[in-house]
């Protein structure tokens, strides 16, 4: 029992990536190395993607249309941020929907009815969000009651807040900078160039696009020559110079089109800075393999001297914090407060986490693939509103889809553990 040391666990509770080519679960298609449980998202995602551009004759792919999805989902995929780090720690939340309209209510009556400058009435948000994630993290962390009864309580608490606060009606309009952070774009610092048939396109976007991928690249390769390094089966190279260039033609491909319309949305950049910072913290911080210790072996992350209780209090805390971010873009978007905000918003977080890749068990998950379970629900939304389909029948598709990927989970997590037999 005493052989096991933290420095074990922060070694070996990394994100699934972690695991070497040969361990169960991966497989290799036309020499392409790939995770079964996390490859197969991207693949679903680019499917969906195809699938609704050829129903909406293209109208899905158009420079507008891909910055509305982007805008229109911004919030949920914060909270997927958040969502996932719970999920993977072994813990759900189901009081995001209810923190976002509080926190909403809080900067409107801040900004609005008292006036206060719109950065310090943005601190105090989000340090109310950070204490309601304390007070959850609390009972949940060190007084024992399970996440559920907890953020279950939570969810009807701060909705009656929520209520209390607005007085049962909406408070607007908001300051400038919450609509332009919520709603505006980049402006075109560089001027245009041109793109040929394409048309033209701003600079700056391109460049930031660009940054964006040699950072993607520069990271993988740290990545391959790490597990080089620890002896470590790797991808030749060629494949893997076919799957960076095929991530850059995506990301590429996206910036075009945005720069093609308004440029990049704030959101966006908003976006781009949390899926950086909780993929270092998840992938490289020691705080991010404990989380993932907890969830894969809570037993052997207590035995190893992982303090549980400040790891899960944290992460409580963290998801306040993202949910009072999410209650002022989405409110800045509305331009006002009201106390219907953030209504189902938590079921579509954690159908975002799950459908991206996350465990039902926990101790699985990534940042990139919440994201990537967010936009297909974005993706799923809005092509089904471009072809007409009643609220019904995309309620049911996406009650399909998440089903489809629990499903995919238990199937692909059973198949891991035949193979290791």
């Amino acid at each position: 029992m005493s052989g096991i040391s933290p420095s074990d666990v922060d070694a070996a509770a990394g994100p699934p990536d972690d695991v070497i080519e040969r361990a169960p679960g991966r497989a290799r298609v036309f020499g392409l190395s790939l995770n079964i449980r996390q490859s197969g998202i991207y693949i679903a995602f680019a499917l969906i993607v195809v699938l609704f551009s050829v129903l909406t004759d293209g109208a899905l792919l158009e420079p507008q249309n891909i910055s509305n999805i982007i805008v229109q989902n911004s919030y949920i995929l914060i909270l997927s941020i958040g969502m996932i780090l719970i999920i993977i720690a072994g813990h759900i939340d189901l009081s995001v929907g209810s923190v976002v309209a509080i926190t909403g209510a809080v900067a409107a009556v801040l900004m609005v009815n008292y006036s206060v400058p719109w950065p310090l009435a943005l601190l105090i948000t989000l340090a109310v969000g950070a204490l309601i994630g304390a007070w959850q993290g609390f009972w949940i962390a060190y007084f024992g009651i399970p996440a559920f009864i907890v953020t279950l309580a939570g969810m009807l608490l701060f909705r009656a807040l929520t209520l209390t606060v607005l007085g049962n009606q909406g408070i607007g309009p908001f300051p400038d900078a919450v609509r332009t952070l919520a709603n505006g774009f980049t402006d075109g610092y560089l001027g245009n160039i041109g793109l040929g048939p394409l048309g033209g396109a701003d600079l700056f976007s391109l460049l930031i696009g660009l940054i964006a991928v040699a950072g993607f690249a520069a990271s993988q390769w740290r990545t391959r020559a790490a597990r080089l390094g620890y002896g470590q089966q790797v991808d030749p190279m060629a494949v893997f110079v076919l799957k960076i260039a095929a991530a850059a033609v995506v990301v590429m491909a996206i910036v075009v089109q945005l720069a093609r319309f308004k440029n990049l949305p704030w959101v966006l950049m908003l976006l781009a800075v949390l899926v950086l910072g909780y993929s270092l913290l998840t992938n490289r911080a020691v705080f991010g393999r404990r989380i993932y210790a907890i969830g894969g072996n809570l037993q052997a992350a207590v035995l190893s001297g992982v303090k549980v209780k400040s790891v899960v209090f944290w992460i409580f805390v963290n998801m306040g914090v993202l949910a009072a971010m999410a209650g002022v873009i989405f409110a800045g978007r509305l331009n006002q407060a009201n106390p219907t905000a953030g209504n189902a918003f938590e079921l579509d977080a954690i159908a975002a986490a799950f459908i991206g890749g996350a465990a039902v068990q926990g101790g699985v998950g990534k940042v990139v693939g919440a994201i990537t379970g967010g936009l297909i629900m974005g993706v799923i939304n809005n092509g089904m509103s471009l072809i007409g389909s009643p609220s019904e029948r995309v309620m049911l598709v996406k009650g399909i889809v998440l089903l489809a990927a629990v499903a995919f989970d238990v199937w692909a997590k059973r198949r891991a553990g035949t193979a290791a037999q």
